[in-house]
Formats: C-alpha cells, sequence, structure tokens
C-alpha cells in the first residue's frame, strides 16, 4: 500500500513538474563539449572552468550553461568563461565642411561625407553589435555626366537641339558646382539580321528616301568626359543619325560599356551621372537569340577605338546585370524618355536604385531643366547598400533622418528630401549566428549608392575562449595525453571520448563497460536515466535547467521529491536524491510541517485559545463543537449570553428558573455587582475573552452583565445591580385617541357620502338638461298630428266658409 502511494505521489510530482517547468536551456540542449562549441551556441551561454564543478553521473556539456544557473549550481563568477563582442573604430576622418565659393578648392579624393570609414567588429553568435554611421552632402561636390543618346531615325530633331546642349548644360551647372565635366555617346543596334537590314546598299545608308545617314552601329563613345562645353558642342555637332528595323533598341548593350568602361568614359571618383535619351523601348537578355546569339554578356568593357566590337558576339544584358554594374561603378542613371514610353522606363527606374525618369519632349528642347530636375531628385535621396555578408551574419538598418524622421526595416536604409548641408545618421546592427567555417576574419563594405565613398567593416569572430589559449595539450589529466586539457576539461583527441578522454570510440558498447553502469546487477544502465559511456553513467539532461540527474548509476533527482502546495518540498527546503532536506523550523516528508507556534496563538495570546494543540502550524481543536485557525468559533452553542442567563438571574436578583437550585447548579463563577452598565469591563482593558450580555427576564426587565474566563479556570461575572423596566401603558390617552378617532372615521365617511350624492345629482340634472335642448319638435311639426278643427264650404252663403 505504501508502495503504491508513494508511486502515486512522485507521478503527480513528475506531472506538476512538468507544468510549472519553463522552456528548455539552449545552452543545454547544444551538448557543447568545449568552451568554444558553447558560446557559440547563444550569448546567455557561459563556460564553467572550475575542475571541480561537476558532479558524479554529470557530462562535460553540464559545465555549459546560463550564466545564473551556473552560478545557482555553485559555480563562481570568476571561474566562468564569458566572452563579449566590441568594436573599434579604426579610420574616423570627420565629413568635409566644404564651401563652393572658397578659393582654395579640394580634390576629389579629399572631401569625406560618410563617417566612420573603417570600423573592426568582434562578433560573438547572438551578441548583435551596433554603430553609429553619419552622412552629410558635401556642398560644390564634383560632377561627372555622360549623356548617352538613342540615334535612330526618330530622334533626328533631338539631335539638333542636342548639338549646342555642352555650353547650356555647363551655364547651368555652374550653379551646383564649380567642377562639372561632360561625356557624349551614342548607340542605336545589334549590327546583325533582324535588327538592321544587312544588304550592302542598306548598310551604307540604313535610312530611306533621300536622307543621308551613318552607318549603323551598337555603341559609340564619342567624346571622354571633359571640362570643355564647345568640344561637346563641336563633336555633338558633327554627328549623323543612322536607322534600324524594329521598334525597340540596343542602349542596355550602350549602358553596359558605359559602366564597365571606366577608363574610356574617363569617370572619376564623384558623382557620376548617365543621362539615357531615346524615345523606343530596349532589347534585354534573350532577345539576341532572334538574331542567332546565345552567349550571355560577359559584363566586360569591349571597346576598340571607341566603338563596340561584340554586340553581334554577347547577347544583350539583363536588368539586373546592369543593376550590378551600375551599383558596383556608382553611376546614377537618368532616362529622359519621350511621353509614349513613360510607364515602361517607370517599371524600369523601380528596379534600378537611383535612377529617375523624365519626360523628354518630341524634339529634346527640356533636356537641360529634365537633367537639373532629376540630378537634385537623385541627390536628395541617400540609400545605403551592402556587399555579400558572410553566412550566418546579418545586417539591420535604423535611419534618423531630417526633422527626426525614424525609419526601420527597408525604410532604415534611406533618408529622403535632404538638402546640401544636411547631416542625417543611421544606426547599424550587425549579428553572427555562427562562426564561419574556416574560422576566418571577414570583410563587409556599406556605402551610399550613386557616391564614391565607403565604410569598410572587418569582422573577427569569436569561436574559442581565452582559456584554450592557455591549454595543456596531451595532458596526463586527460587518460595520459589523449586530450588537451583546458579551460577546466579534457577536449579529446579523435577517436577518443569520456570526461578525461578514457575511452575509445571503439570499446564504447562492450559488455563489461555496461556491467559497471547498471546498479546492484540490475538490467537498467543507468537507471533509464543516462548513458553508460567507456563504463561511466553520464545522466541525461532535462528541458528545465534547474532539474538535473545525479549520481553513480544516476540513481537521484532533485525534482521527484513530495510536494506541498504545488511546490517542490513545500518551498521550504531543497530536494536530494529523492529526498526533502528541510530548512530550519519545519520538517515532515515535503517540509509542509512548520515547527513555529505563532500562528496558533489568539486574541487571547493562547495556543488554540487553550482549546486545542498547534501541530505543523495548525490548531487541531481538542473539543469538536470548536474550530477555526485559533479554535474560537463554536457554530453550534447557544451562546456565552443565553448559556449562563439563567443562573446570574438567580444568584444577582433570586428569580428565574433556577432560583430553587441556585446554590447547587450557579456557584461556577464569581458575581460582582456594580451600580451602572458604565462600571462593567471593556473588552479593550482585558487580556481574556470577555463578552457583554443583555437579557430579559419573565416580566419584560432587562438586565446588564459580561461574562469572563481569567487564567482558563476563574470565571467572572459583572452584573449591574439594577433592572431596567419598562413603564406601564397611560390608558386615558389610549381610550380618548380610539373616540376620537372613530368620530373622525365617521364625520369622514358622512362628508365622502354627501359629496357623492352632491355630485350624482348635478351628473342626472344636467343629463335632463341636455336632453332638453335635443328636442327639436313641436306640435305643429307632430308627423301623426291632426287638427281637430274641420272647414266646410256652402255654397250659397256668399262664398263664405263655415267653420265646425
Amino acid at each position: 500500500m505504501d508502495l503504491k502511494l508513494l508511486s502515486i505521489a512522485t507521478l503527480l510530482g513528475i506531472l506538476c513538474s512538468c507544468s510549472a517547468q519553463q522552456e528548455g536551456s539552449d545552452c543545454i540542449k547544444a551538448n557543447a563539449q568545449s568552451c568554444g562549441e558553447c558560446i557559440q551556441v547563444a550569448e546567455k551561454c557561459g563556460w564553467c572552468t572550475d575542475a571541480d564543478f561537476l558532479k558524479q553521473g554529470e557530462s562535460k556539456s553540464a559545465r555549459c550553461d546560463e550564466l545564473k544557473s551556473l552560478i545557482t549550481k555553485g559555480c563562481s563568477k570568476a571561474k566562468i568563461e564569458n566572452p563579449r563582442g566590441s568594436i573599434s573604430i579604426d579610420k574616423d576622418k570627420p565629413v568635409t565642411n566644404r564651401m563652393k565659393d572658397v578659393a582654395e578648392k579640394l580634390k576629389p579624393d579629399q572631401i569625406t561625407q560618410i563617417q566612420p570609414q573603417k570600423l573592426t567588429l568582434n562578433l560573438r553568435s547572438g551578441e548583435a553589435q551596433t554603430f553609429k554611421l553619419k552622412f552629410k552632402r558635401a556642398e560644390d561636390y564634383p560632377i561627372d555626366l555622360y549623356y548617352l543618346m538613342d540615334l535612330s531615325f526618330s530622334m533626328k530633331d533631338d539631335l539638333e537641339n542636342v548639338k549646342n546642349l555642352g555650353t547650356d548644360l555647363m551655364r547651368e551647372m555652374q550653379e551646383i558646382t564649380s567642377d562639372f565635366r561632360i561625356g557624349f555617346g551614342s548607340f542605336v543596334e545589334k549590327t546583325v539580321m533582324p535588327y538592321i537590314s544587312t544588304t550592302p546598299a542598306r548598310l551604307l545608308n540604313p535610312c530611306t528616301s533621300n536622307e543621308n545617314c551613318t552607318s549603323p552601329f551598337s555603341y559609340k563613345n564619342v567624346l571622354k568626359l571633359t571640362e570643355n562645353g564647345q568640344q561637346f558642342n563641336s563633336l555633338v555637332s558633327k554627328q549623323q543619325i543612322s536607322g534600324n528595323l524594329d521598334s525597340p533598341e540596343g542602349g542596355f548593350d550602350a549602358i553596359m560599356q558605359v559602366a564597365v568602361c571606366g577608363d574610356a568614359i574617363g569617370w572619376r571618383n564623384v558623382t557620376r551621372l548617365l543621362v539615357f535619351s531615346t524615345d523606343a523601348g530596349f532589347h534585354f537578355a534573350g532577345d539576341g537569340k532572334l538574331g542567332g546569339i546565345v552567349l550571355p554578356n560577359d559584363g566586360k568593357c569591349h571597346l576598340e577605338n571607341n566603338m563596340y566590337t561584340m554586340s553581334h558576339y554577347y547577347d544583350y544584358p539583363s536588368i539586373a546585370h546592369l543593376v550590378q554594374k551600375l551599383s558596383d561603378n556608382n553611376i546614377q542613371t537618368i532616362f529622359a524618355v519621350t511621353e509614349e514610353f513613360q510607364p515602361v522606363y517607370k517599371e524600369l527606374k523601380n528596379l534600378i536604385p537611383k535612377s529617375a525618369v523624365g519626360t523628354l519632349s518630341s524634339n529634346s528642347s527640356n533636356v537641360i531643366k529634365l537633367i537639373i530636375d532629376s540630378y537634385n531628385s537623385l541627390s536628395s535621396e541617400v540609400i545605403l547598400e551592402n556587399n555579400k555578408v558572410p553566412e550566418g551574419v546579418s545586417i539591420k538598418y535604423k535611419s534618423i533622418c531630417k526633422n527626426g524622421m525614424v525609419g526601420t526595416e527597408e525604410n532604415g536604409r534611406k533618408c529622403s528630401n535632404i538638402s546640401i548641408g544636411d547631416e542625417v545618421s543611421f544606426d547599424i546592427t550587425i549579428e553572427s549566428q555562427k562562426c564561419p567555417s574556416q574560422g576566418k576574419s571577414e570583410t563587409i563594405r556599406i556605402k551610399p549608392l550613386g557616391f564614391n565613398e565607403d565604410v569598410e567593416i572587418v569582422l573577427n569572430f569569436i569561436c574559442e575562449c581565452e582559456c584554450s589559449k592557455g591549454g595543456e595539450p596531451l595532458s596526463k589529466i586527460c587518460h595520459n595525453g589523449n586530450g588537451t586539457f583546458e579551460c577546466g576539461a579534457c577536449r579529446c583527441n579523435e577517436g577518443r571520448i569520456g570526461r578525461l578522454c578514457e575511452c575509445s570510440t571503439d570499446e564504447v558498447r562492450t559488455d563489461d563497460l555496461d556491467g559497471n553502469c547498471r546498479k546492484d546487477n540490475g538490467t537498467d544502465i543507468c537507471s533509464n536515466n543516462g548513458d553508460c559511456v567507456c563504463g561511466t553513467c553520464e545522466c541525461k539532461k532535462r528541458e528545465n535547467p534547474e532539474e538535473r540527474y545525479s549520481g553513480k548509476f544516476c540513481e537521484c533527482d532533485n525534482f521527484n521529491c513530495d510536494r506541498s502546495n504545488n511546490k517542490l518540498c513545500g518551498g521550504h527546503g531543497r530536494c536530494e536524491c529523492r529526498v526533502c532536506i528541510c530548512d530550519a523550523n519545519y520538517t515532515g516528508s515535503a517540509c509542509d510541517c512548520s515547527l513555529d507556534t505563532s500562528t496558533c496563538l489568539a486574541a487571547n495570546k493562547q495556543i488554540c485559545n487553550g482549546r486545542g494543540t498547534c501541530e505543523c502550524g495548525v490548531c487541531k481543536c481538542t473539543n469538536p463543537k470548536f474550530q477555526g485557525p485559533t479554535c474560537e468559533i463554536c457554530p453550534t452553542c447557544p451562546g456565552v449570553c443565553a448559556e449562563h442567563k439563567e443562573c446570574v438571574q438567580c444568584r444577582a436578583f433570586e428569580t428565574g428558573e433556577k432560583k430553587d437550585t441556585c446554590q447547587r447548579d450557579c456557584s461556577y463563577f464569581n458575581l460582582i455587582r456594580v451600580k451602572d452598565r458604565d462600571k462593567l469591563p471593556q473588552p479593550a482593558d482585558q487580556s481574556y475573552p470577555l463578552s457583554h450580555c443583555k437579557e430579559r427576564d419573565a416580566n419584560d426587565c432587562w438586565f446588564y452583565y459580561t461574562y469572563a474566563v481569567r487564567n482558563d479556570t476563574m470565571r467572572e461575572v459583572y452584573v449591574v445591580e439594577t433592572l431596567e423596566c419598562p413603564a406601564g401603558p397611560d390608558i386615558i390617552p389610549i381610550v380618548a385617541g380610539v373616540v376620537a378617532g372613530i368620530v373622525l372615521i365617521g364625520l369622514a365617511l358622512l362628508l365622502i357620502w354627501k359629496l357623492l350624492m352632491i355630485i350624482h345629482d348635478r351628473r342626472e340634472f344636467a343629463k335632463f338638461e341636455k336632453e332638453k335642448m335635443n328636442a327639436k319638435w313641436d306640435t305643429q311639426e307632430n308627423p301623426i298630428y291632426k287638427s281637430p278643427i274641420n272647414m266646410f264650404q256652402n255654397p250659397s252663403y256668399g262664398r263664405k266658409g263655415v267653420v265646425l
């Protein structure tokens, strides 16, 4: 029976433990075998280097746990290895405050718009490092602008307006920068069928009628970037239009060459603008198959004598390929296209960062205004991008823009509406989730799109603990040199296992070794709570880091002890090998029995009010009719006052039911008489229970007394010596009142009857009058009335009638 109860209690304890435990520690679940493995699990994990930390049955991985748990288990803080990440700034040149009207001009490489320029981050897995990056637009920043124009036949009138673009644009750009260069290039289409006509005549002059056109070409670099606007005008004025067969043009081939042929174009490390002017759509990757071209564009420069020579060999570049090359070379693109193709190029703009679309008039007369507006739009926005980060590393951006506007997620990469001289900042958070396979440093770069400056970030990964540097290779502690003793534990050589590397992996499963892990030659290996490694039990870990198995055969644990109030050992002890070790003043199998009697004291300072015993801090009442925390409540008792009424009445006033047996039955208390109620004892004056009573005798007289028990035996009754009897009633006023009431009621009834009769008579009279008024006929109008008079005329008597 006892065994069954113990099993049920144990089962309930396990169920309660499962419901109460928190999510298991990631540090323990990782089963780390070394300090280096431990610190890579999570930021919260630490490694105890104390050589005596492990208890019997615990594996090396028990050294890896959360810091609080390690301290709770007895590892001193000084013995816990828990390296932290750090940030160091290697280059921190302040941003440039450059003024346009200053005589001394700075070179482009002397201008700084982003700060800092280089950092080193020491990253630990799971621990994020955050630094601030500042950006400030410099005034009078140099600009290189390359004008790339479609010279197909439909752009004939546009070419005339572009011929004076150099000097006019130079003049307008002087308002923005004093260091401006301009270049020019043109494109038509791939020089193969079906994009152009390959007949000899059409190759010389692809235009119809009498138009004099130049031979078709793919891309031509007409003018390298120059400060000479007149030279731009001169060379552009010499250009001739060409022609092709299909509507889409080969502009993507030209953009690719402009982007990658930096030396031929003359790009400097300044703001780079590419103006792409056309009135048609574009071919892209895959369209080359129509001309039998299947090789993908290689993204390399193929200019010979300023002409693109591989258009017939390589396909058009894809949009993604263009985006990559434009970004790599910090080129911002302005698409100057006609109204008809605005929707197409706006979609393209959404795919190419730092690009703009302007509406070109039919003859390109508004091209200067379009370029300036587009440049202002592009330069007022800064967007950060980074190159490919190592596997397991993540970057998060948070922008703090003008007027305190904060952006997160994708909006955290950019700030808009930035004027010259405005300073914005970005909080950049870099976090590593694991060490790279080679454990080497990595370098990433963050830069604002369209600018030549960037931030170099060197990432060093914390993959090993400092204590591992002082490790002892081939240590005798590790079973005669089968491992390196580092960080308080053995790191076993390949092919060796065990806490001290005492076993070979080939010997792990032998029956002889397993026999050492069976308690009392039983069948269970390590009590089914662990694994037998090299003839030694290594106990399993629990998801709850506070719970663990221990013992030579893992037969003990600290979570299967008796519980009270759903708490292990009642919350007043610790569980060791399934037995509660109680704190002071507690006892019992679940430490739920308190030896403190203060909870049993009644209001009179007596233990259980003198009616019981104090057991485990709770009163056990000896008289079953009493109950309550201190045996003060008696729900079935008649009450103190009613219980002693008859005895008080007979002894104080010699009346009542017990007046004949008063001496025999009522001598158990000491009677004390007082003159009035004010002399009775009050509860606040006493240190023992006191009851105030008010009772009535057979004559309806009240008497007052108190009943108290002093020192558990001495009973005292204080009684007021005079009775309070009610005075008799006064008969005369009562009789007079009754008679007067009857008379008044009679008069009231008469008056009510008289009033009702008057009302009735008046109603009858009014009814009569109404009927009288309604009678509208008289005797002359009575239809059944006949007159009693008859008239007859005597014919012989003067024609006079005779009335009878």
